[in-house]
């Protein structure tokens, strides 16, 4: 037997394969090892090989695009920053961006200080955001940008819709329709910063012409430029900008001056429809100015009080009130009375301060209102029914005081800014209106207005031209007739050979003196008004007969002042110049220019409540024809005829210009007291050789025995030739 320590343990069979625990391990880390190193089967792709090859050249061709797409718009991205980070700091104060005009402004105002015309761009004075009218500002929100507020300067949907509309409408992308923002729309205004330079620009109209291009390329550059100023200003003063720097029509510049300009008030204080009609201006500034058209323009003012009201900015009652009382022009704007007697002062009014002017300018003029409707409607009355229908005949019309205030002027029976001038610039023949300077040169001379002159045939030889023969308009000679007759009647011998006595020179230092400066005659036809002038000359010239013989300039400028001045750059009292003729030969020459319209040529142009003088004009074939006379008050001259210096049918200056000239002078005089003319009335002498003016001795015709015998027998008893 054995002891504990010879114990034997229990002989137990290992289970099949199973292996010691080392030896377990170490087979286990080797089969991992063997696994990860052994290569793993790939499943195999799906579908065939062109498909394989298919996708593959999408996934290389996608790679490049986006590899390119990300990094152009890096690039594109990094000089958008760029562009408007430059914009931005360069921009200048806001203040310094409310008007920018290359040009200036002139306000004229009637002689009691009402505003009448505009010339230039006028600019109202700034306005802004938050004091404008709240109906003004929503106007033009609900017009040009609705989501204003709420953009970054760009809208992707708008410029989205405007390129739908243009290509259904059958233009380009960009030919019509812009989708611009208010803030792409300011960027255009200030030309991207580009200030007007002339000597890069033809015209101020270029520069703001290739500003407002929309081209792809241009709005391309407005993007830079409008996240700029989305960056640098707020929103309400992106929208004062615009409101001051808009074109409005009528040479508007801003909303304040539109305002002014149409309804006679500020931008600060239009209603919803007038509103509605400056916002509505935007679109197309001269096509829908009412005072071009003014139904049209209501109509589209009608369009956006709907606007307003879809997009809540109108309440019903508004709607309502807006639609039944629209917008009308205020009195001075609906008139449009003034036109040439406007473009005349810009033309003779000093050129730095006018028509060239950089400054805002007002101009107080001697134009009255009531004096101009006179002349218009008078004008417009004849014409209407006692011109032919169809007729083309064209009139001229100037009223005047005495020291050559200008105070009405028609220029033509359809005036238009800029248009021709027919009172300033036409230069036409005097004919027989040019007679009174002749006969107050006689009065200076030693004449009276009783002397005797003859009217019978002669002829002069004219050194080169051969013999001239004057003739009167009737055909017929009158023997011997007195100088007051002579002018009466308008004979044109006695005046030519009164004339001739003098001598011309005479004459023409005379209408020299009293404004008629266009190059006279040199020859005897002088007497008859062979020369040239224009209708305010030749009134001015007759101004100088009413006011006792002194020399008239004609001026409309009262004074003219710079906007924000107190003290005018200049002001004018009176026209009045040096004396030409004696205060006596002036006033018994205003008698016997009083005897023209009471037994002479002038008879339809007497005035049955007040005395009156002037002198009719008919040049050779009727070409043209005038009357000019005057009142105590008043001084008027009337010019008919065709702007092709074609004849007028049955019209003489005793004819229709002395209808136009009561009609002018009747309406004129309302309500004024009738006044005397300043007249000296001669007495009539006793007949004795003083009285006798001979004829001059140059060749004559043929003449018949009678005239012979009639002359002998006056000589005899005259003691003259």
């Amino acid at each position: 037997m054995g002891g504990a320590g010879n114990k034997r343990k229990n002989l137990v069979a290992d289970k099949r394969g199973a292996k010691p625990a080392a030896q377990s391990n170490a087979a286990a880390t080797k089969a991992k090892v063997s696994r990860k190193s052994r290569p793993q089967r790939a499943k195999p792709p799906a579908g065939n090989a062109f498909t394989r090859f298919v996708r593959g050249l999408v996934r290389f061709v996608w790679r490049i695009i986006w590899g390119v797409m990300w990094r152009t718009t890096a690039v594109v991205a990094l000089i958008l920053a760029g562009a408007t980070f430059y914009f931005y700091a360069n921009m200048p104060p806001l203040a310094d961006l409310l008007d920018a005009r290359a040009r200036g402004s002139v306000t004229m105002m009637d002689r009691d200080g009402t505003v009448f015309a505009w010339r230039g761009e006028t600019f109202g004075g700034a306005i802004t955001a938050d004091t404008v009218s709240p109906y003004l500002k929503n106007a033009i929100i609900a017009t040009e940008d609705r989501r204003f507020y709420w953009h970054l300067g760009v809208s992707p949907r708008g410029i989205a819709g405007a390129i739908r509309t243009n290509m259904s409408s059958g233009r380009s992308a960009f030919s019509g329709a812009g989708g611009s923002t208010i803030t792409q729309q300011v960027a255009k205004l200030l030309c991207l910063g580009v200030p007007f330079d002339p000597d890069a620009w033809e015209s101020e109209a270029a520069y703001e012409a290739d500003c407002r291009r929309g081209t792809v390329w241009r709005k391309i550059k407005e993007l830079p430029y409008a996240f700029a100023l989305e960056a640098k200003l707020s929103k309400d003063d992106i929208l004062t900008i615009y409101m001051n720097r808009a074109f409005l029509g009528a040479g508007s510049r801003g909303f304040e001056a539109a305002a002014q300009r149409y309804f006679g008030r500020s931008a600060n204080e239009v209603g919803p429809s007038e509103a509605a009609m400056l916002a509505g201006l935007l679109v197309a500034p001269s096509y829908y100015a009412p005072t071009r058209n003014l139904a049209r323009a209501q109509a589209r003012a009608n369009v956006v009080i709907g606007l307003m009201h879809e997009q809540g900015l109108l309440t019903d009652y508004e709607l309502a009130e807006a639609r039944a009382y629209p917008a009308t022009l205020s009195d001075s704007a609906e008139s449009r009375r003034g036109i040439h007697f406007a473009d005349w002062l810009m033309q003779s009014g000093p050129a730095y301060l006018t028509r060239d002017t950089t400054e805002d300018v007002l101009m107080r003029t001697t134009f009255d209102p009531r004096l101009q409707a006179a002349a218009e409607d008078a004008v417009r009355d004849v014409f209407e029914n006692r011109v032919r229908d169809g007729s083309e005949a064209e009139v001229a019309v100037v009223v005047m005081s005495a020291d050559g205030a200008v105070r009405a002027m028609v220029g033509g029976r359809n005036p238009s800014v800029g248009g021709f001038n027919r009172a300033t610039q036409a230069m036409r023949q005097t004919g027989s209106a040019f007679k009174p300077f002749l006969f107050a040169a006689a009065l200076e001379n030693g004449f009276e207005p009783f002397d005797i002159v003859e009217d019978a045939p002669l002829t002069i030889n004219i050194p080169g031209s051969g013999p001239w023969t004057p003739r009167n308009y009737d055909g017929e000679f009158h023997g011997f007739v007195t100088l007051t007759e002579a002018l009466a009647k308008s004979l044109n011998t006695p005046a030519v050979r009164i004339s001739e006595a003098m001598g011309r020179d005479q004459v023409r230092a005379v209408a020299n003196q009293f404004g008629l400066r266009s190059e006279l005659a040199e020859g005897p036809a002088l007497a008859l008004g062979a020369s040239e002038s224009t209708l305010l000359e030749m009134t001015a010239a007759y101004a100088g007969i009413l006011n006792g013989g002194n020399a008239v300039r004609p001026y409309g400028i009262e004074d003219l002042t710079l906007l924000g001045e107190q003290s005018p750059l200049f002001a004018a009292t009176n026209g009045m110049g040096d004396r030409v003729i004696s205060e006596q030969s002036a006033q018994m020459l205003t008698w016997m220019m009083t005897r023209v319209l009471q037994d002479g040529t002038g008879g339809r142009a007497r005035l049955p409540d007040r005395p009156a003088a002037g002198k009719t004009g008919t040049t050779q074939a009727a070409r043209d024809a005038w009357f000019i006379g005057f009142t105590a008050d008043y001084v008027a001259g009337v010019w008919m005829g065709y702007d092709d210096n074609s004849p007028l049918t049955g019209v003489t200056g005793g004819g229709l210009p002395a209808e136009i000239w009561n009609e002018v002078m009747t309406r004129v005089h309302q309500g004024l007291p009738a006044r005397d003319l300043p007249m000296l009335e001669p007495q009539r002498p006793v007949m004795d050789d003083r009285n006798f003016r001979a004829a001059p001795e140059p060749s004559r015709g043929p003449t018949s025995t009678l005239d012979d015998t009639i002359r002998g027998i006056l000589g005899s008893i005259f003691g003259g030739n």
